[in-house]
């Protein structure tokens, strides 16, 4: 893919919200060319295979020029890596001004933000009270039937647990040689 150099003669506007167009003007030569010191600096900061192509070179005004890569990060589809160049009046030294991401016309972007109060609607809150009291009832039938069984065990275990401890007083009893009051009365 051959990389071009753009120029527009459109002042800057946002044409998407979070898609930026670019400032009028014919870019820096010099700048426009240092496409591998723009790469270079970029992958200072990234891993190379989320680096594509050189897409364009871009004016940002006078000896400032953005250079943009193809943004090849998952979920990043349709984003440009971008390196800010810039140089001195005379100077043939480039200097990296920033980096990071920026959306294209084609990229995925979140919707606008919506306050809460305007996005639930009445009938949301009704069907979501109606969904909740169905799954409390749901949840109240579910946790019965698992108290009555848990009582049902519980009941059993301690009518055996009862029974045991009774015939170890018994033996304990007999063995000490002691017997039921009731017995000697009658």
């Amino acid at each position: 893919m051959n990389a071009q150099v753009t120029s527009h003669d459109a002042s800057p506007r946002f044409s998407r919200p979070g898609v930026p167009a670019w400032r009028a003007g014919k870019p820096d030569a010099f700048l426009a060319g240092a496409v591998d010191a723009a790469r270079t600096a970029l992958l200072e900061a990234v891993d190379a295979e989320q680096v594509g192509s050189h897409v364009a070179a871009k004016s940002e005004g006078e000896r400032l020029v953005t250079h943009l890569f193809e943004c090849l990060r998952p979920g990043y589809r349709g984003w440009h890596w971008f390196v800010t160049v810039a140089r001195v009046s005379r100077s043939k030294v480039v200097t990296v001004s920033e980096l990071g991401l920026l959306p294209s016309e084609d990229s995925v972007l979140a919707p606008e933000w919506v306050p809460w109060s305007d996005r639930v609607r009445p009938e949301d809150s009704e069907a979501q009270e109606d969904e909740l009291a169905e799954v409390a009832a749901e949840d109240d039938d579910e946790a019965e039937e698992a108290v009555d069984d848990e009582e049902a065990v519980d009941d059993d275990e301690l009518a055996e647990e009862e029974a045991e401890e009774e015939a170890e007083e018994a033996a304990d009893a007999e063995a000490a040689g002691i017997t039921d009051i009731d017995d000697e009365i009658d």
